[in-house]
């Protein structure tokens, strides 16, 4: 039987969507994590390390040892440099390993798009013992801080002003300690204006096959980026969307990128766009619920393990309904107490979903010092027009209590 490794971090949502997929695509599934597994998998669960990323792609190999693997995926951003360091040694189709780490690595990842002439904002890199305000200089306000390895929003903010930048850079260097990181360098990059659209896609031998676009109706509130509303399919017009794909492809040819799923945030002004980040990995949390393909609903989830054993499916285009996903803001950081309003959610026109991912006691933040979702909501309609509306309504009516 064809046996396909996957990636997950142990706190995922995601593992019965890729059981479920490899069972209707009659593929045994090897979950490889860190900690506990994430769901009961038996003899089929791999503990690795993937802050060890030799180490842990040897236990994959050591795997491939005893029976063949035919294909390997990375679910998430801590496991993409470990399946193409891994793939490349089984000599399955995979990211040439320098590939995946400049997806890992903000600076690295701008350095390549600049030589690859891939618009994006401009941007400098600046070390703890570096002058800020003079780099800032070049760059410009208001601009943007990012660490380089996190993802999810953290430690990622807005500066407006050149005296608070010394502030803001200090806030993002103490969410990085809190993570573990070490490198306290940080990303400086001009502020874009405009509409951000996301390419959920997937490489085979290098070409980009765009899955969907997604539109991100509500700007982020503050100085931290908490994603919120995405909707498909966009409602740029044609010559906008074809701009997006073909700066996504260009993206992806300059990184390198040459297997698996992509996720590629942009910004369009007008009808220029730029490339925001590009992740070497599918789409977050439980947001690829949101979209299903062909006429038999084919998730994300099977055409992500279709194209890790070379069972594409280019004819699988997106299901015609206009479909959505809310991502539940987090009102401030604290306790979680519990939602109001769930129930009122679930009955309304167009809502065809809702899960909770986080427990009453957790402790909870928005970005930058959060990086985690803690609910979900789902919509399909005709439109995107209704999906956004039905979205915006749910988000007015459930209400996140914290302590």
């Amino acid at each position: 039987m064809t046996r396909i490794v996957v990636i997950l971090p142990s706190s995922t949502y995601r593992a019965g969507e890729f059981v479920k997929a490899s069972g209707e695509l009659g593929v045994e599934l090897i979950v490889a994590s860190e900690g506990d597994p994430p769901i009961e998998m038996g003899d089929r669960y791999l503990q690795i390390d993937c802050s060890d990323v030799d180490a842990a792609a040897a236990r994959i190999v050591a795997l491939g040892d005893s029976a063949p693997i035919d294909g390997i995926v990375a679910a998430d951003d801590m496991g993409v440099v470990v399946a193409a360091v891994a793939g490349q040694k089984l000599g399955l189709p995979s990211n040439d390993p320098d590939a995946a780490r400049a997806t890992r690595d903000k600076a690295v990842m701008r350095r390549r798009l600049e030589s690859g002439e891939v618009p994006q904002p401009r941007w400098a890199t600046v070390d703890p013992s570096d002058d800020a305000a003079t780099v800032a200089e070049s760059i410009g306000f208001p601009l943007v801080i990012k660490p380089l390895a996190l993802s999810a929003g953290q430690g990622v903010i807005r500066v407006e002003r050149p005296e608070d930048l010394t502030d803001s850079a200090e806030r993002s260097r103490a969410i990085i300690r809190s993570t573990g990181q070490v490198d306290e360098t940080l990303l400086l990059e001009s502020y874009m204006e405009g509409s951000e659209v996301a390419v959920e896609g997937l490489v085979a031998n290098g070409h980009l096959l765009a899955l969907a676009i997604f539109d991100k109706p509500v700007e982020s509130v503050g100085n931290g980026f908490e994603e919120t509303i995405l909707i498909t399919p966009s409602r740029h017009e044609a010559s906008v969307q074809t701009e997006i794909v073909r700066v996504a492809a260009q993206a992806v040819r300059s990184l390198g990128l040459s297997q698996g799923p992509v996720h590629i945030e942009l910004m369009v002004s007008g009808d220029k766009v730029r490339i925001i980040e590009v992740a070497g990995r599918s789409i977050g949390g439980l947001c690829s619920r949101s979209l299903s393909f062909g006429l038999m609903d084919t998730s994300l989830e099977s055409l992500i393990l279709r194209n890790a054993i070379g069972r594409d499916k280019p004819e699988l285009r997106r299901s015609p309904e206009a479909s959505g996903v809310l991502m539940l803001p987090i009102p401030r950081g604290g306790t979680l107490a519990g939602f109001e309003g769930l129930d009122e959610v679930r009955g309304q026109e167009a809502i065809t979903g809702v899960e909770i991912t986080a427990r009453p006691g957790d402790v909870v933040a928005p970005p930058p010092e959060g990086g985690r979702y803690i609910g979900f909501v789902f919509a399909e309609a005709k439109t995107p027009e209704a999906v956004e509306m039905a979205l915006k309504r749910a988000m007015s009516t459930i209400e996140v209590i914290i302590e």
